[in-house]
């Protein structure tokens, strides 16, 4: 399926990766390996922008924050929403000034905002999103009265499950009838310039209403401040555009989403904003792993792979589907019904389970598609297992991006 407006195909599904190209990376690189194609990455920038023509398109950084990845969101035009001090810092570190990145604080510690707001003085442009009055406050304590956006909680929410659905969690923002007396308040002490609110993460053209109505909640939201306290410069109203997972499920209509968004919204003086973070780079990564183990259980081959739940989390956590294929087989492979596990002492350790597969031998390398959203950012070294490693790829050019932990890294911070 071709955006035609946009860069390249709506989506790139795993069947749509050269095998024997993923193969070869897998021997060079050695596995677990995450490997992310930034011309897929620029493709979908391009996309976004052509769906949103007139709006301030951020990515959001927390899908991916390797550095190649941000310097090609960077050189695409979108500008960067990002949830931590850390974050802000390698923002900065891949090339963006201030002007062009939003800090969304949730419940920040100390630390935090202290480093942001040093960063601030620096770079004045800089924007701070803040989700409680206490952390107006807080910032307040540290001499910040620059560009403050405010989020608010519209209590409607939506996403691919319950643990990402943001907009009607009380985690999340201020309530929204609270928002506009608060906004009067802070015009006064802060450079006030917009408000803030996220469904959720992986809505699908199924939760389109939900998303509907969080921005006509915005829209209502945003007409009262500015006819209180004068124009806003934005109405940021999230991200959370969802890629199709599994292989028969049809790609989000990115054109049909603009338009009910720009609907729903109405008539105000403050532009658009969206934050799009899994849509930018969830497509544009797979996860190489190699069979290790293969054996016969009660009802199902089990198949034992270097790749698990600290290496992507998504199915253990969220109970995620991801498209599986083994890239070294034969074409004329017998399909067996296979449960892929890691190697991680957890019984929610299994990438996939009764899934059809060309029969994995050990030696062979599976593919793991739509890796490239939370996928490396998400790994950990639980059970001292060191973290993978990361190529990127440009046109024909394939470089390392992150190398593969050691041992030696495990222990290296402790006394």
């Amino acid at each position: 399926m071709t955006d035609v407006d946009g860069g390249g195909p709506a989506v790139r599904r795993l069947a749509e990766w050269d095998e024997g190209d993923l193969g070869a990376l897998a021997e060079e690189f050695e596995t677990p390996l995450y490997v992310v194609d930034l011309d897929r990455v620029d493709e979908n920038c391009t996309r976004l922008q052509a769906a949103f023509p007139d709006a301030d398109v951020r990515y959001a950084a927390k899908a991916h924050i390797g550095r190649p990845v941000l310097q090609t969101v960077r050189e695409a035009g979108l500008d960067v929403e990002c949830a931590s001090a850390g974050e802000v810092e390698r923002a900065l570190a891949a090339g963006f000034t201030g002007d062009r990145i939003q800090y969304t604080a949730v419940n920040p510690p100390g630390r935090d905002l202290d480093h942001v707001v040093d960063r601030w003085r620096d770079h004045p442009g800089l924007t701070v999103t803040v989700g409680a009055a206490d952390t107006a406050d807080r910032l307040r304590d540290r001499g910040f009265d620059g560009r403050l956006c405010i989020r608010a909680n519209p209590g409607v929410g939506a996403g691919h499950h319950e643990k990402v659905r943001t907009g009607a969690n009380a985690k999340f923002g201020i309530p929204i009838e609270r928002v506009a007396e608060l906004a009067d308040q802070w015009a006064a002490e802060f450079d006030l310039v917009g408000v803030h609110a996220h469904a959720g993460s992986g809505i699908s053209g199924e939760d389109l209403s939900a998303h509907r109505e969080l921005v006509r909640r915005m829209g209502d939201l945003t007409r009262e401040i500015e006819s209180r306290t004068g124009s806003l410069e934005f109405v940021d109203v999230g991200g959370g555009f969802g890629v199709p997972y599994r292989e028969d499920e049809p790609p989000l209509d990115l054109d049909a989403v603009a338009e009910a968004t720009r609907e729903a919204l109405g008539t105000v003086d403050a532009a658009l904003a969206v934050e799009p973070g899994r849509y930018v780079v969830a497509d544009a990564g797979v996860l190489l792993t190699r069979v290790n183990t293969v054996k016969r259980a009660r009802d199902a081959t089990v198949v034992g792979v270097d790749a698990g739940m600290t290496t992507l989390l998504r199915p253990a956590m969220y109970d995620a589907y991801h498209a599986i294929s083994n890239v070294t087989a034969s074409e004329d492979a017998e399909t067996v019904d296979t449960t892929v596990a890691g190697p991680i002492c957890e019984s929610a350790d299994v990438l996939c389970e009764h899934r059809p597969l060309s029969r994995p031998r050990r030696g062979d390398i599976l593919a793991v598609g739509n890796a490239g959203a939370y996928g490396y950012e998400m790994s950990s070294t639980y059970n001292s297992r060191p973290r993978p490693a990361e190529v990127v790829r440009s046109g024909t050019t394939v470089r390392l991006a992150r190398r593969r932990e050691s041992l030696t890294d495990l222990t290296a911070l402790e006394q």
